[in-house]
């Protein structure tokens, strides 16, 4: 009779477990490496070059801005539906300003960020306050959103020519786009308040356990309309900078970044940590969706793979954050 010894069956699931942990942490990692190795193999004149390399951040840039905002809201279990209307109304109301009113470029920002503000403020009302689900109160809220947006506009673009204002996305340092810097800077100050502040833990408190968090001391309610209003700022950005890319603002401009941040920060998710959302993840989801729309483009596929690619990298962001977080508890 054969000797089995007793641990041998606990080092074989130790060894699964270890293997679903790797994956969970490190799969979206090994999925973007892949892409990228598989593209520069089949394109290496277009792809692998230090200038694809930068476009591909520069594209990335607003769509992480957004993301990033967006993370925060799912840090402490809560979801923003409104985020693309929000970008959307940002861009007319900036553009707007300039246009009709004579308003210079720093003003125009600062009263179009506030805007998103507001809208952030009014999400986490309705949420913390009437208690509606943030499904149900981002999406009715962005559907008054798009009501203003078309009673500011008309329906029309508004357009700006003027080339500072377009400089601010278009211009370059040492070859690299503004808009890059501004998403590195933006994540560093993100990151640090996320993850080095009293606040920054209480919004992973709320989103861990908002029961143990409010019986620790936590006000959980403000904390969500905090991360509510954090989203709306970022995603007012977005729009703005999104008018200064193009050089005008149309009523459904940023509607179009709502799937790519979802997206980018469920898949995102899956990075480093067992299925939790944190902002270096998102960066990576982000880039990640870049990476194959480039790919997409380069290697001449139609428009629609981009709809295949990004539901199946939502799907998978999903479904490995799912797993990643089970795994963990």
């Amino acid at each position: 009779m054969t000797n089995i010894p007793i641990d041998a069956g606990l080092r074989t699931s130790g060894r699964s477990f270890d293997a679903w942990k790797f994956f969970g942490r490190y799969g979206a990692l090994l999925v973007l490496g892949l892409m990228i190795v598989v593209v520069a193999t089949l394109e290496p004149d277009t792809f692998a070059t230090r200038d694809n390399a930068i476009n591909i951040l520069n594209q990335s840039a607003l769509a992480a801005i957004i993301a990033m905002g967006l993370t925060f809201p799912l840090v402490a279990g809560e979801f923003d539906l409104s985020i693309g209307y929000n970008a959307s109304l940002a861009g007319i109301v900036a553009c707007t300003l300039m246009v009709d009113s004579g308003a210079s470029i720093p003003v125009a920002f600062a009263l179009a960020i506030l805007g998103g503000a507001v809208i952030g403020l009014v999400n986490g009302l309705v949420v913390t306050g009437l208690g509606v689900n943030a499904l149900v109160a981002t999406l009715g809220v962005g559907t008054v959103v798009v009501g203003i947006n078309y009673a500011i506009a008309g329906g029309l673009p508004v357009s700006v020519g003027e080339e500072a204002f377009i400089d601010i996305t278009l211009g370059r340092f040492l070859g690299i786009p503004y808009p890059v810097y501004m998403m590195i800077v933006l994540a560093a100050i993100l990151w640090v308040v996320l993850n080095r502040t009293v606040l920054g833990q209480s919004m992973q408190a709320v989103g861990g356990n908002p029961v143990a968090a409010r019986l620790s001391g936590i006000r959980v309610d403000r904390i969500r309309v905090i991360v509510f209003i954090i989203c709306g700022m970022c995603a007012a950005l977005t729009g703005v900078l999104l008018a200064s890319r193009t050089g005008n603002a149309s009523v459904n401009g940023g509607d179009g970044y709502l799937l790519n941040a979802f997206a980018a920060a469920f898949f995102g998710s899956a990075v480093l940590r067992d299925g939790q959302f944190h902002i270096i993840g998102t960066i990576i989801g982000v880039v990640t969706v870049s990476v194959g729309f480039n790919a997409i483009a380069l290697i001449g596929l139609g428009t629609y793979w981009q709809y295949l690619f990004q539901g199946t990298l939502l799907i998978l962001g999903v479904g490995v954050a799912t797993v990643a977080r089970r795994r963990a508890g």
